[in-house]
């Protein structure tokens, strides 16, 4: 039955589990409510992308599994259910089948299916966190402290623990709290090849440097390593910068555009309404990243070795 339907790709399924670990720890800060979403996002992905598909005559990509995946752990928790079906729904249907389905979408789709949402129901998003931990026991709304997340806290003049950002136990989008677990599950990407270390560490470089400049300026009250522990930073670094689909190949190319994520990012953040950047940032630089793969000169080729000369003269005889 699974094989009917689904086109399987070991790479997305690599990136899948490695998600695992994060799907968990949210399921601890927000109990039922990420049960919750994953069930009506994949089941509402994975449809629409059949719809399209079957009428092409080909299978559905194991790569919606991936966008419903992120798209799910980029939400905040108490979004309501009926939002994130419209933001699957538009991900798959207008960022990715309407560009002709996988391999041919300039954007991003989960990434594009959450700006979507965040700009349509500004309101109802603005109002969804919640308090994290025991199993979404808490309570939901921005004006609890115990909501809000790190982002709101040092806008109010309260620096979150440094510990619980590590960790993970703190207010924000379903996935992207534990700097810890992502660190692992992001490494294990790049050590199976699966994610390009260019791409992560140019993004991360990208917003420390940047964060650093505008915190000793005085144009920020954030600390640089406040601002990389907060927010989607880390996650988007490890997960949006890396999609092989959207990123330039050029290794010269990657090295710019994970910096233009990382900027574009922290510039929203510091200059705008929107506390986490990190979605304009990915959204912006897809539409770069052709161009980048354009403008960059090719890598130099290895020329070959020459082989050597042998001499066609005959021997002299013995003496």
């Amino acid at each position: 039955m699974y094989d009917t339907i689904f086109q399987k790709q070991k790479v997305m399924r690599r990136v899948v589990y490695s998600l695992i670990p994060l799907f968990l720890m949210a399921l601890y800060l927000y109990g039922w409510r990420v049960l919750a979403h994953t069930a009506v996002i994949f089941a509402a992905g994975i449809l629409t992308e059949y719809i399209f598909e079957r009428k092409r005559g080909k299978k559905v990509s194991e790569a919606v599994l991936v966008t419903c995946a992120l798209f799910t752990l980029s939400l905040p928790p108490a979004l309501p259910v009926w939002i994130s079906v419209i933001g699957i729904v538009f991900a798959v249907a207008v960022v990715k089948e309407m560009y002709g389905g996988f391999g041919r979408n300039v954007f991003n789709p989960a990434i594009g299916g959450r700006l979507f949402i965040w700009i349509a129901f500004a309101a109802p998003f603005a109002s969804a966190w919640m308090e994290a931990g025991g199993f979404g026991t808490g309570e939901a709304g921005v004006d609890l402290i115990t909501a809000a997340t790190p982002l709101e806290q040092m806008q109010n003049g309260t620096l979150p623990d440094i510990w619980n950002l590590i960790i993970g136990t703190r207010a924000g989008s379903m996935g992207e709290s534990s700097i810890l677990l992502i660190t692992v599950a992001g490494l294990y990407l790049v050590f199976t090849k699966t994610a390009q270390w260019r791409l992560v560490v140019s993004t991360l470089l990208g917003a420390l440097a940047l964060s650093a400049g505008l915190f000793w300026a005085g144009v920020s009250d954030v600390a640089p390593h406040y601002a990389m522990l907060s927010g989607s930073i880390w996650f988007g670094a490890f997960y949006f910068a890396t999609d092989p689909i959207t990123a330039p190949n050029k290794k010269s190319a990657q090295w710019i555009y994970g910096v233009l994520i990382g900027t574009i990012s922290i510039l929203v953040r510091v200059f705008t309404d929107f506390n986490a950047g990190l979605s304009f940032g990915v959204f912006v630089a897809n539409v770069f990243s052709s161009l980048l793969d354009e403008l960059m000169p090719a890598p130099r080729k290895k020329k070959a070795a020459k082989p050597a000369k042998t001499s066609t003269k005959p021997k002299e005889a013995a003496a």
